[in-house]
This record gives C-alpha cells, sequence and structure tokens, in this order.
C-alpha cells in the first residue's frame, strides 16, 4: 500500500508575496495570520505580503515567514492524513505541527526562540556556509575532519542534500580552506552561500543552549504519525525523544537524503511539499527517482 509523506521547507524558500493568496482566499488562513502577529507582537503577515527581499531575508523574519507559510498551507489546503511527516531544518517543526505534536501557536513561540538565538549567535561569531557540488559524502566530511584536527578551524558537514550535493559549515577561515580543498579534491564547485552563519554547527552552541531550555518548557504530545527527523534520519514518535533530537538539530546536521531513504524504505511513495518553493521537491526526485511529488502552497 502506498504511503503519503508530507514535507516542509527550510529557510531560503521565502519570497515576497508568500502565503499573500492564502490570506486573501481562506478565513482560516486568516485568522491564523493574525493570531501568528499577535503572537509575534509584529504583523508579520505585512512583511510576508509586500516587504524586500532584504527584510525577508533577516533570520528572525524568516523563519517564522517560511514556517507559517507551510503550516497555514498545510491546514487550509490538506484534506488527507499523511502517513509520515518531515521537515528540512527549520520545517521540522512546521511537521510537528502537522503530525500534531505541537500546537500551532507553540510550535510559533518555539520558531521565533529559535530564529532569535540563531540571529545572536551569528553576530557572536562571524561564520558562514558552503555548497559543495559532485564530491562524495566521505570526501567532503574526511576533507572538514583533516581541516579542523590541524588548523583547529570549525568546518563540518551540516545538509546531506541529495547525493552530489553537501552543505558545510563552519568559520570563515575553515570554510575558505575547506571551498580549495573540496575543488582540488574534484567537487564541481565549492560555493560560499550568502547566509549569515554556519547554521548546523558547533558554532550555534549558544543558541542550541536557549532553544533547549524553551523545548523543554513545551508541551510535545503524542503525534498521529511519525516524525523523520533530521539528525537521526529515521521514524521518531516518542515526545521526549522528539524533543531531545529538535534540540540536536542546532548543532546537529540536516540528513536530508538518509531522511528521505528511511521513508522510502518504510514504503513512502508520494510525497507533497507544503510552503514555499519546490526546493524539496526537486532533492525528493534526485534521491528517490520514483517518488511522485507534488507541491501545496
Amino acid at each position: 500500500m502506498s504511503q503519503k509523506a508530507f514535507i516542509f521547507p527550510g529557510q531560503g524558500s521565502q519570497f515576497t508575496g508568500m502565503g499573500k493568496t492564502l490570506y486573501e482566499a481562506h478565513p482560516t488562513a486568516k485568522q491564523l495570520f493574525e493570531q501568528a502577529n499577535d503572537i509575534l507582537g509584529f504583523r508579520i503577515s505585512d512583511v510576508m505580503f509586500s516587504g524586500t527581499d532584504e527584510q525577508l531575508k533577516q533570520t528572525d523574519v524568516t523563519q517564522p515567514a517560511v514556517f507559517l507559510h507551510a503550516v497555514i498551507a498545510y491546514q487550509t489546503l490538506s484534506t488527507e492524513t499523511p502517513n509520515m511527516v518531515a521537515g528540512h531544518s527549520l520545517g521540522e517543526f512546521s511537521a510537528l505541527v502537522a503530525n500534531k505534536t505541537l500546537l500551532f501557536e507553540d510550535a510559533l513561540r518555539l520558531v521565533s526562540i529559535r530564529a532569535k538565538a540563531m540571529q545572536k549567535a551569528c553576530e557572536t561569531t562571524p561564520s558562514t556556509m558552503a555548497a559543495v557540488l559532485a564530491l562524495a559524502d566521505e570526501t567532503v566530511e574526511a576533507i572538514c575532519t583533516d581541516i579542523q584536527q590541524n588548523t583547529g578551524e570549525v568546518v563540518v558537514a551540516a545538509n546531506y542534500n541529495c547525493p552530489g550535493q553537501l552543505v558545510i559549515s563552519g568559520s570563515i577561515k575553515g570554510i575558505e580552506i575547506a571551498c580549495e580543498k573540496m575543488k582540488a579534491a574534484g567537487a564541481k564547485r565549492a560555493l560560499v552561500l550568502p547566509v549569515g552563519g554556519a547554521f548546523h554547527s558547533p558554532l550555534m552552541l549558544p543558541a542550541k543552549e536557549e532553544l533547549a531550555a524553551a523545548i523543554q518548557a513545551t508541551t510535545f504530545h503524542t503525534p498521529i504519525c511519525p516524525v523523520y527527523q533530521n539528525v537521526v534520519a529515521q521514524a521518531v514518535s516518542n515526545p521526549e525523544q522528539i524533543k531531545q533530537n529538535l534540540i540536536d538539530q542546532l548543532t546537529g546536521a540536516v540528513r536530508w537524503t538518509q531522511s528521505v531513504q528511511a521513508m522510502q524504505a518504510d514504503g513512502a511513495t508520494h510525497f507533497t511539499e507544503f510552503g514555499p518553493g519546490k526546493v524539496l521537491q526537486g532533492l525528493v526526485q534526485k534521491i528517490f527517482k520514483e517518488a511522485v511529488v507534488a507541491g501545496i502552497n
């Protein structure tokens, strides 16, 4: 029997006008956006619908904006119940609302705390990320380990997006050295990304501590279906385990390739992405060529 997986995007898929059609067409969506404006203490809906790219790029806006678009699209437009859910980085919070582990308002508060804590960590330690294309995961990992051991600079594998696409994260100097070494090892490209910091690396430790306190103080319910979490890349249903994995995600890797493979092994054939963009649909098709993918936004 075919299993349905609902998936949710992370930071980077935002665009001006996101969610506006939902707001205008659906009373439920309008109500959720207004509730979000009240919770956050500013009209994020205005920034989403008509803000500049620069405004939308601020981490403390981007993360709640992508979360809101994804969750509101799911709650307004979905007519089916998923057999499993997953989210890429920030998207894991949206997935946890979809499988009823978290209430909408609790998840939004956590996303806001996470975004602000990450922004603060970025400002404290200048750092960055880079995409490495067409190099084996093992080679990328070995180069990162070698640089850390020989220079003391932080460089780690951060996002396993699909075979042949791995994002690394670390100090500015560490990433510069890594890009040169990746190219020398045969990478098609090693490209520094326009991000404000080293997400999913040990440099996010101060943010992790802040987020951990907020997560521990929040009620996590028993989900209606498993979530395939980034750091373990397997089905999780125990609320306490979900909490810990969500905390560990801030400094741990996003194992998206491995998560999709695990969903495939557990019977997923149809993947529906909720929210802005089509990034995850593209990644799923590169990981699992026979998958049926769709997007709802």
